[in-house]
C-alpha cells in the first residue's frame, strides 16, 4: 500500500478482498452465460441468430468504450468510488435485462450492464494494489487471474444446468443477490485510496473521444471479420483514427490522462502491456478457432471438444496462484517469456495435429497451452501495477483489461480472415498463427530484461 492509502481495517484484509473477487467473478461468468444462453434467448424473444449476438457485442462495446474514461475517472476519484458505481450499474441493469420482453430493450441493458462490468474492471487491479502489501503483490495478481479463469470456465455450465429447470431471465436475476453481497462488502471493507495530483475538471469530451475510438476500433475488427464491405471498415477506421488523434491533442499536459500515454512511455509498462496483447489474441484465436478445428478439422465430437477446451481453462486457473507466488521472487519477464514460449509450442502441437492423433496427445497440448498461459498471466499482471506510480494504478488497471479485450477481438478477427483466406482449412492455420502471436509475446517479455 501507499503512503497516502489508508490501511485496510486491521483483520479486514480478506473481507476486502472477497468483495473485489465477488465482482469480478460476477462479471466474467457472465460473460460466458451470455454467450451461451444465446440460443434460447433468440428462441424466446422470437429474434435471429444475428440479432441475438447484439445480446453480447452491445455489453462488449460498451465495455471497451469506457474502460479507460472510468479509469481515468478512478484515478480522480479514487477507485474505490468508481468499482462501487460499477457495481451498482451492474446490478440494476442484471434486473432490468432479467424483465426484458423485447430483444432491443435486451440489448440496451446489456450495454448499460456492460458499463458497469467496465467499472469494476478498470480499477479491481488497482484495489488489489492497495490490499497487498508489495512484497505480496504477484498473489494478489494470482488470485484475481483465478477467478477470472474459474468465471469463464464455469459460465457454460452454469447456463446449461439453469437453463435446464428455469427460463432464461433467471441467468440476469439470480446475479443480483450475490451482487448486492458484493455492494455492501465493498462499502464497508474497500480502502479508499490516493489520487491524481490535479484540480482541473473531469474532461467529458476527452471520454466521448477515447469511447468512440475504441467502440470504433473494436467495431472495425468485427466488421472485417463479418465481410461487411469496405466502405463500412474505411468508415469505421476514419472514426477510430480522427477520434483517437483529436484524444491525443486533447489530453496533452493532464496529469491523469484518459489514453495514459503516460505510462506508456515507460519501456517496463509498454512492453508488458504489449505483451499481454499478445498473449490474449492468441487466446482469442484458440478459443475461437480450436472447436473449429476439433470438430471439422479432426472429427471429433461436439463432447471431446467441450472436455478439451475445459483442459486449457482448468490448468490456467490452476496456474494462476502459483504463478503469482513465483512472480514475488523472480523476474516477470522470464516467467513470461518461459510461459508463452510454452503456449506456442502448445499451440504448434495442436496445429501439426491430423486426424489419426490421439486425445490424450491433444488433451496434453491443451495442458501445455494452460500452463504457458497460465504462468504468463500473474506475473505480467504484477509487473504492470509494479511499474506504475501510486496515483495512476487506476490507469494502470484499466489498459490491463483494454490489452486484454482488444486482443480478443483481434484474435477473433484473425480467425475469421483465415477462413476466408483458406476455406475448411483456415482454422488450423489460425491455431498455427497462435503458436507465431504466442512466440511474438515471449520475444517481447523477454525484451523486459534491459527495460527500465
Amino acid at each position: 500500500m501507499t503512503a497516502a492509502t489508508p490501511p485496510v481495517p486491521s483483520g479486514m484484509p480478506w473481507m476486502a478482498l472477497l468483495s473485489l473477487l465477488m465482482a469480478v467473478f460476477l462479471g466474467s461468468l457472465d460473460q460466458s452465460v451470455a454467450n451461451t444462453a444465446l440460443p434460447a434467448i433468440g428462441e424466446a424473444l422470437q429474434s435471429t441468430p444475428a440479432e441475438s449476438v447484439w445480446v453480447v457485442h452491445a455489453y462488449q462495446l460498451a465495455v471497451v468504450a469506457v474502460l479507460l474514461p472510468l479509469a481515468a475517472l478512478g484515478d480522480r476519484w479514487g477507485p474505490r468510488q468508481v468499482f462501487l458505481l460499477g457495481i451498482v450499474l451492474f446490478n440494476l441493469a442484471a434486473l432490468a435485462s432479467a424483465s426484458a420482453t423485447q430483444l432491443e430493450w435486451l440489448a440496451f441493458f446489456r450495454a448499460i450492464q456492460g458499463v458497469g462490468a467496465a467499472g469494476v474492471m478498470s480499477v479491481n487491479l488497482a484495489l488489489i494494489q492497495n490490499i497487498y502489501p508489495p512484497e505480496k503483490l504477484g498473489r494478489g495478481a494470482g488470485m484475481n487471474a483465478l477467478i477470472v479463469g474459474l468465471g469463464y470456465s464455469l459460465g457454460p455450465t452454469v447456463a446449461s444446468l439453469l437453463l435446464a429447470v428455469l427460463p432464461w431471465p433467471w441467468l440476469f436475476g439470480l446475479q443480483v443477490p450475490l451482487g448486492m453481497v458484493g455492494l455492501l462488502l465493498a462499502w464497508r471493507y474497500l480502502p479508499r485510496t490516493a489520487t491524481a495530483k490535479s484540480d482541473a475538471p473531469y474532461d467529458r469530451v476527452l471520454a466521448l473521444l477515447a469511447a468512440v475510438c475504441f467502440a470504433s476500433l473494436v467495431f472495425t475488427l468485427s466488421a472485417v471479420a463479418q465481410q461487411k464491405g469496405w466502405l463500412v471498415v474505411l468508415t469505421a477506421l476514419g472514426l477510430m483514427l480522427g477520434s483517437g488523434g483529436w484524444l491525443l491533442l486533447r489530453q496533452r499536459g493532464q496529469a491523469a490522462p484518459v489514453l495514459p500515454v503516460d505510462l506508456m512511455r515507460r519501456p517496463l509498462f509498454s512492453l508488458s502491456v504489449f505483451t499481454s496483447f499478445s498473449a490474449f489474441t492468441t487466446q482469442g484465436l484458440a478459443f475461437v478457432a480450436l472447436p473449429f478445428f476439433f470438430q471439422q478439422q479432426l472429427n471429433r465430437p461436439f463432447v471431446e471438444t467441450g472436455v478439451l477446451m475445459s483442459v486449457w481453462a482448468l490448468v490456467v486457473a490452476l496456474m494462476a496462484p502459483v504463478a503469482g507466488t513465483l512472480s514475488d521472487r523472480y523476474p516477470a519477464a522470464i516467467l513470461g517469456g518461459v510461459g508463452l514460449g510454452i503456449l506456442s509450442l502448445g499451440m504448434a502441437g495442436l496445429g501439426m495435429s491430423g486426424v489419426d492423433v490421439s486425445f490424450a496427445v491433444m488433451a496434453l497440448s491443451m495442458a501445455l497451452c494452460g500452463v504457458g498461459f497460465g504462468l504468463f498471466q500473474s506475473p505480467n499482471l504484477r509487473a504492470i501495477m509494479a511499474s506504475a506510480p501510486a496515483h495512476r494504478t487506476s490507469g494502470a488497471s484499466g489498459m490491463v483489461a483494454l490489452a486484454r479485450l482488444i486482443g480478443q477481438a483481434s484474435g477473433a478477427a484473425l480467425v475469421a480472415l483465415c477462413f476466408n483466406l483458406f476455406g475448411p482449412q483456415g482454422a488450423g492455420h489460425a491455431v498455427m498463427l497462435g503458436a507465431l502471436t504466442a512466440g511474438l509475446g515471449a520475444a517481447l517479455s523477454m525484451a523486459r530484461l534491459r527495460a527500465r
